[in-house]
């Protein structure tokens, strides 16, 4: 048998033979009835009489036990009484307590099987009875025997039911942490393709709005072509980089593209286009590659908001070490109105993306406007992190 596994790989499980299983469906079935008319012969003999017949049809039925208990039970009830059978009865009783969920329907059963045991053959013999020592513990053990197989028979089912419940527990469980794990991805590579994208596009409409308002030349024309060559090919290659993740489905999924660090923002602070002051430390630290990664993506969502909306706004950038932390501080004044902003679709999926960012991390992250009409964002990620 095979099965779907975590990840989309395949995961094996031994599967029982046909031929096993028909067997050990037939040992199942025979094993009882074989008891019964081993016991209705040992009681009754092997001479021809009611008893003898009626204790083998008794264990004949034994055969529809799982289907029609009420009926074996019918059947099993005059060989316990006549043929003074007793297999055959009981076992009826216990799946009788075990297929049906009435309670009462076993215990009316219960009652019968004991009544049968009890009663002496024939019934005209009832009134010689007497209460005493014997007749005492013939009706314990009566008694004992139904109540016995009836608490045998919903044990079972109470275990069976319990089994299940579990069962459908464990896969709802299994369903749930598939249904969230694939959500956390899909946000993050929603993440990833919000940052890289949104940044490199607005660098290319940034740089085609500089071809059209201006009168370049043929050189200025040749390296303003270049550069959003460039960047096309760079966003090209990014979404190329996501998309074989996203059809990565049944088997290991390719790279991603290298990481930002930290040592890549005077990269892009310098194609950025903006007028930005960036401080980062002086020395590496052991920041961990999410947590250098995620303060990339949030300085390059911070330049790209300010190209969007206020490009001519001076970008003061400072991410600084902390005792246990790394905090990113990104604000810009209020635009000059020296470039018009780009006219650019935007959904406030980016400063959700690094918030979000930023509690995976179990770091903290604020972002708002300051009194001169310019932005503040600010996002602070612990250091010690494993993944």
């Amino acid at each position: 048998m095979i099965r779907a596994g975590r990840w989309g790989g395949m995961t094996h499980v031994r599967r029982t033979p046909p031929t096993s299983r028909r067997m050990r469906a037939v040992a199942r079935g025979a094993v009882p009835v074989g008891i019964a008319v081993v016991d209705g012969l040992l009681v009754n003999g092997f001479g021809a009489g009611p008893g003898l017949w009626i204790a083998l049809a008794a264990a004949g039925a034994l055969v529809l036990r799982r289907r029609c208990p009420e009926v074996v039970l019918l059947v099993g009830l005059p060989g316990m009484y006549v043929g003074h059978l007793a297999f055959a009865p009981l076992i009826a009783l216990y799946c009788l307590a075990d297929r049906r969920r009435n309670v009462v329907v076993g215990a009316v059963g219960a009652v019968a099987v004991a009544l049968a045991q009890f009663l002496p053959y024939p019934v005209t013999d009832l009134p010689e009875l007497a209460v005493d020592r014997e007749t005492l513990i013939v009706a314990m053990d009566s008694c004992v025997l139904a109540a016995g197989a009836l608490v045998l028979g919903r044990t079972a089912r109470v275990r069976r039911e319990r089994q299940r419940e579990l069962a459908e527990g464990r896969e709802r469980e299994h369903r749930l942490l598939a249904e969230r794990t694939l959500s956390n991805e899909r946000a993050w590579l929603a993440r990833e393709m919000h940052d890289v994208v949104a940044h490199q596009v607005s660098l290319i409409s940034l740089q085609a709005g500089a071809l059209q308002v201006g009168e370049p030349d043929a050189a200025t024309v040749r390296s303003t072509a270049g550069i959003v060559r460039e960047l096309s090919a760079k966003t090209l290659t990014e979404l190329q980089h996501m998309v074989g993740v996203l059809r990565a489905a049944g088997g290991p999924a390719p790279g991603l593209a290298p990481q930002p660090r930290l040592t890549d923002l005077p990269a892009l602070v310098r194609d950025s286009g903006l007028r930005v002051t960036l401080a980062t430390p002086d020395t590496p630290g052991h920041w961990s590659q999410a947590v250098e990664r995620a303060a990339y993506r949030t300085v390059q969502e911070a330049l790209t908001n300010v190209t969007k909306h206020a490009p001519g706004a001076e970008v003061d950038i400072r991410v600084q070490p902390l005792e246990g932390g790394l905090r990113v501080d990104v604000r810009n004044t209020a635009d000059d109105g020296s470039t018009a902003p780009l006219d650019l679709p935007g959904g406030g999926h980016g400063l959700i993306g690094l918030r979000e960012r930023a509690l995976l991390l179990d770091g903290t992250f604020d972002a708002g406007p300051e009194p001169d009409g310019g932005f503040r964002i600010q996002a602070v990620f612990p250091s010690r992190q494993t993944f």
